[in-house]
């Protein structure tokens, strides 16, 4: 799988499905800095990790996807909750990053915010990268795992024991 970007999916957003989003994003930043200022940096600072536009780009993500299988004449309804799940798999990898980033600040800050904040982003990208490569593999392993297990298995049955259905087609 190649990482790439894909400027398209703007044009199939509406005006107001962007407004929703930079509304909730600006309303969790405000939330957390009154939070901050009312109980402290250290309880606001937990409000942070709040993934402020998941919520909205995860039903705007199925509601896209439901819309084009719509409109190729399918229900689709389940390949919207697939690409939702997808992209919440993709942020709780994302959030590793954040904690590898969070981490390494809290460590480094008192020697010198500049240090910490570049060492911080490179440790929150490294640790992304790799645990979306480690997701990629293990998927394709599983895979191949699964294809080789389903291949032994029809190797194995001889065609005497199968059973038809009504239809006449095999079924097993």
């Amino acid at each position: 799988m190649l990482v790439g970007v894909s400027l398209s999916s703007l044009k199939e957003g509406r005006w107001y499905e962007h407004v929703v989003r930079f509304a909730l994003g600006g309303a969790a930043t405000v939330a957390t800095g009154l939070i901050a200022r009312g109980f402290g940096p250290a309880l606001g600072g937990l409000f942070l990790a709040l993934p402020a536009i998941f919520c909205a780009s995860a039903t705007l993500i199925s509601s896209h996807e439901i819309r084009r299988k719509r409109e190729a004449g399918v229900v689709g309804v389940r390949r919207g909750q697939q690409a939702a799940a997808l992209d919440a798999a993709g942020a709780a990898l994302g959030s590793l990053g954040m904690l590898a980033f969070a981490v390494c600040f809290l460590l480094l800050v008192r020697h010198s915010v500049a240090l910490a904040f570049v060492t911080a982003s490179g440790a929150w990208l490294a640790v992304s990268v790799c645990a979306w490569w480690t997701r990629q593999h293990c998927r394709a392993a599983l895979r191949r795992r699964a294809a080789e297990s389903s291949r032994a298995g029809r190797a194995r049955i001889p065609p005497s024991t199968k059973s038809y259905s009504h239809a006449g087609a095999p079924r097993r």
